[in-house]
């Protein structure tokens, strides 16, 4: 996973770095450059984006590749429709019952499918998309309760019950992730 973030540095500048993270914590920073101006910051913002997106395929929709680009007018935009379709699939997948309507798990949910972010920069995130967010304190009472097997359990029964899977599947999730514990 990676991610673009802005530092201020102490001659008064902002350096913009691509942060890489590992599954196991670690990270690999890489500078891109130091701006004086916002629209310094932008242009190197946009030039780390791209750096990310190198080298991942595209999504194979049966289009071809050199087909000529089409572009639309965007008249106007409504973040909410977004917003709402996410909720009504975060609902239809059971996640709200399996949570118990935990607001603060639909938020996470929320932001890091609109953008892959962490778990801090996810009220950013939401507040762009126009919802008022909890605090990262919050955010960080919850995680514990996030962590236990029982939490787990309902979430992959919701998403199974959604699939159609029976009990066999989640016999077999079980064993997988007690294996992938006793692994590391």
């Amino acid at each position: 996973m990676a991610y673009v973030r802005t530092v201020r540095t102490s001659s008064g500048a902002v350096a913009v770095q691509v942060v890489w993270k590992s599954r196991r914590g670690s990270r690999d920073i890489e500078h891109f450059g130091s701006a004086h101006s916002d629209a310094e910051v932008e242009v190197l913002k946009a030039v780390a984006a791209q750096r990310i997106a190198d080298g991942q395929d595209e999504l194979p929709f049966g289009v071809p590749a050199k087909q000529e680009p089409v572009s639309l007018e965007i008249t106007s935009s409504r973040m909410g429709r977004l917003l709402d379709a996410i909720a009504a699939v975060y609902r239809q997948l059971g996640l709200d019952e399996a949570c118990g309507g935990d607001v603060v798990f639909e938020q996470l949910v929320t932001a890091r499918i609109i953008e892959p972010t962490s778990k801090q920069d996810a009220a950013r995130v939401l507040a762009e998309a126009g919802v008022r967010a909890l605090s990262y304190r919050t955010v960080k009472r919850r995680l514990p309760i996030y962590a236990r097997p029982g939490w787990r359990d309902r979430l992959s029964g919701a998403c199974a019950a959604a699939a159609a899977l029976g009990p066999s599947a989640l016999v077999l999730y079980d064993v997988t992730v007690r294996h992938e514990a006793l692994v590391a």
